[in-house]
């Protein structure tokens, strides 16, 4: 599992930038992690442009990106992300499908940022995983993969799966990320660089819709309830919560006590049951995938707590 570790680790990210590709959420996307670099000072995020061919990439102004390595490169990456725009409906790059394909296999993270999770769902790589796609394509993907989990949010991490609307949404899906890897206090030192400074939850558009949803304002909260909604299908422990929220264990648990009438992980649990009620009643997902996208070991497990959690059976809510 890819959890919060120390600012000596250093992680291979590999972007592959499509044709057309909209400059703001490329530039979204990889500047953060050249900032965590810098405020780092070593290498964090060893970032490699990557090309279907060794030829520019153009993007949909007046810019490129020139590639360091292609897709048939012998390339060992912990991360990749497609940065796509234009209409990737109509992307029939054919190689890159089974490139993906290995890169899945042996373990690596996909992520798409705007465009680039319907390239991820057109090589059959989102099934069984929530995502988002940016809206101008939201519909399009819906009407071609109708069983596709799509989510009106910024972003969604899914397991090993990353998908992220695009503009500058990407902002916000890199400070979840590195608070995820170096801790909540880096990570803000990271968006400050860039006065980003509202940093948004993945399911929503600003930070008061996430006071509004948890009821409380204190920070550390809100923080690891930051956490918990950006680790729905892979959920972590208390202590990386913790570590998200930059206080210990018992105190974290302590102010969720006082704050929210129940314990940390105790909270965790609902939320994760809350999102599996949505999508009973949205989705067509069999049981089995539902409870694997929300984060519990199997369909009976997943039964069990949510009929202690409700009164009633899943099927109930079908």
């Amino acid at each position: 599992m890819d959890t919060i570790g120390t600012l000596a680790e250093k992680r291979r990210i590999g972007v592959l930038a499509l044709k057309g590709f909209a400059l703001l959420s490329y530039s979204s996307t990889v500047e953060p992690m050249r900032a965590a670099n810098l405020l780092g000072r070593r290498t964090l995020y060893d970032v490699v442009n990557i090309g279907i061919s060794q030829d520019p990439v153009p993007s949909s102004g007046a810019a490129v990106v020139m590639p360091q390595a292609t897709i048939h490169d012998d390339l060992k990456l912990d991360y990749l992300f497609i940065v796509a725009g234009g209409n990737p409906a109509h992307y029939n790059e054919r190689p890159i499908f089974p490139w993906l394909l290995r890169l899945a296999r042996s373990g690596t993270r996909l992520g798409g940022v705007s465009g680039g999770p319907l390239v991820l769902a057109r090589a059959g790589l989102m099934n069984g995983r929530r995502m988002t796609v940016h809206w101008e394509h939201a519909e399009a993907l819906a009407e071609i993969s109708p069983h596709l989990m799509i989510e009106r949010s910024l972003y969604v991490i899914d397991r090993d799966r990353v998908t992220c609307a695009g503009g500058t949404a990407p902002l916000d899906l890199m400070h979840a990320l590195i608070a995820r890897h170096h801790g909540a206090p880096f990570a803000r030192l990271v968006s400050d660089w860039f006065m980003h400074t509202e940093i948004r939850p993945s399911i929503g558009p600003q930070r008061g819709g996430l006071v509004e949803r948890v009821g409380s304002t204190n920070a550390a909260i809100l923080d690891a309830v930051d956490a918990m909604e950006s680790h729905v299908a892979e959920p972590i422990p208390l202590d990386d919560l913790a570590g998200a929220a930059g206080i210990s264990p018992r105190q974290l648990n302590r102010l969720f006590r006082e704050k929210l009438g129940r314990s940390t992980m105790g909270y965790y649990r609902e939320l994760r049951l809350d999102k599996a009620q949505s999508l009973l009643r949205h989705s067509p997902l069999s049981l089995t995938e539902i409870a694997l996208a929300t984060g519990f070991a199997n369909s009976s497990h997943f039964s069990r707590a949510y009929t202690q959690h409700y009164g009633q059976p899943p099927s109930a809510n079908r």
